[in-house]
């Protein structure tokens, strides 16, 4: 393993077993610093875990800088490293974000790109360089985000003297695809009536009635995904849950803190309900499992369940747009309607307003006034 500056550098240490042979300490990433008498910290990272090594690693040699740098103040960012600001990031705000794996991966690439430039070299020409080298607009674009962000707490800190802007790739135009009444029915369908395949002959083994499932609970209560994959039909630790009793979706884990992606609990439609009570009867634990498992996702089985309804668009975050988009229809209230779907009313009014009946209503009225009333208001 290549060092990466001198004074320390990762190992991977192999795994250990007992007398029987059994393993005692499983294989694990760790910081080895030089010189006599040198510690050995454990990263906690497995094989399969490399980037988490290296950030762990990172963290470890940029935490003497980060502690010495404090304790000058605010500075130019001519001499502020972006490896640093990276580092203090991942020290300080990682650990707290909903996937910190996911935010290391992010810095990673980050560091790898930017870490030995300095904050006066974020600009607008190094910001689309770095948008080039990557191979998604889109993905540069949420780096870009991190490094924002990672920018702004360095400097609230009080370590930067000076402002410093990310420039940003345009946003992709928002998803503007939801489904009719008789496309969700097809879905469902699609869904509950498949049977696999074996020699070429059809079984009795039913393997996407979860995700039939899965269609009805999304449609229904505009959930992301990933928090109904999670949810249980009673408590649980860990986990979202619904109260079959009062009829509440709690889609956030109790004790969770709350993300930008927020998860507020949701009353639940009593045709819904109604499903969910009889689940849990016939022995279901979770909104969404197989082989009575929840599952983690189920974008594979519905993408297939998709194109055999053939709506090869659809995928299960227009579940979301759909359920956004049926609740302006039913002309419910704007407030209301971003509440149940935990988001801003500012989003839903940008996104899905115009599906309302009541959106520009007052523009369109004053148009197909008769030409008498036009009159009298001048």
């Amino acid at each position: 393993m290549p060092a990466h500056r001198k004074g320390a550098r990762l190992y991977l240490r192999e795994e250990r077993r007992d007398a029987s042979g059994r393993i005692s300490h499983p294989a694990v990433y760790v910081i080895r610093e030089s010189g006599r008498g040198g510690r050995t910290i454990s990263t906690g990272c497995g094989p399969g875990d490399l980037a988490g090594a290296e950030l762990a690693l990172h963290k470890h040699l940029g935490i003497a800088r980060i502690e010495a740098t404090a304790r000058q103040g605010a500075r130019a960012p001519t001499h502020i490293f972006i490896a640093d600001v990276l580092a203090l990031y991942a020290r300080e705000k990682m650990p707290l974000h909903a996937r910190p794996k996911e935010t290391a991966a992010r810095i990673k690439r980050l560091n790898t790109w930017w870490g030995t430039r300095r904050l006066s070299d974020v600009n607008g020409e190094n910001c689309r360089a770095y948008v080039k080298a990557r191979s998604s607009p889109q993905a540069a674009r949420r780096e870009l985000e991190e490094l924002r962000a990672a920018i702004y707490f360095h400097r609230k800190e009080g370590l930067c003297s000076e402002v410093v802007e990310v420039v940003l790739p345009e946003r992709n135009p928002s998803r503007q695809r939801w489904c009719t009444r008789s496309e969700i029915a097809r879905l469902i369908w699609a869904a509950w009536r498949y049977r696999e395949i074996q020699n070429g002959k059809p079984t009795d083994r039913r393997s996407r009635r979860h995700v039939a499932r899965f269609i009805l609970v999304g449609v229904y209560t505009g959930t992301r995904a990933g928090a109904i994959c999670a949810a249980a039909l009673g408590p649980a630790e860990g986990r979202g849950w619904i109260d079959l009793k009062e009829g509440i979706f709690y889609r956030r884990p109790a004790g969770e803190r709350e993300t930008k992606k927020r998860r507020t609990p949701v009353r639940i439609p009593q045709r819904l309900l109604s499903h969910l009570r009889r689940w849990k009867k016939n022995g279901q634990r979770y909104a969404v499992q197989f082989n009575g498992e929840p599952v983690k996702d189920v974008d594979k089985a519905f993408r297939k369940t998709a194109i055999a309804a053939k709506l090869p668009d659809v995928t299960p975050h227009v579940l979301r747009h759909t359920s956004a988009t049926w609740l302006m229809q039913l002309k419910v209230d704007k407030g209301e309607a971003a509440e149940y779907l935990a988001m801003t009313e500012q989003t839903l009014n940008e996104v899905y307003g115009h599906h309302h009946p009541d959106h520009l209503l007052g523009p369109r009225n004053a148009f197909d006034r008769p030409a008498t009333a036009r009159k009298a208001s001048r």
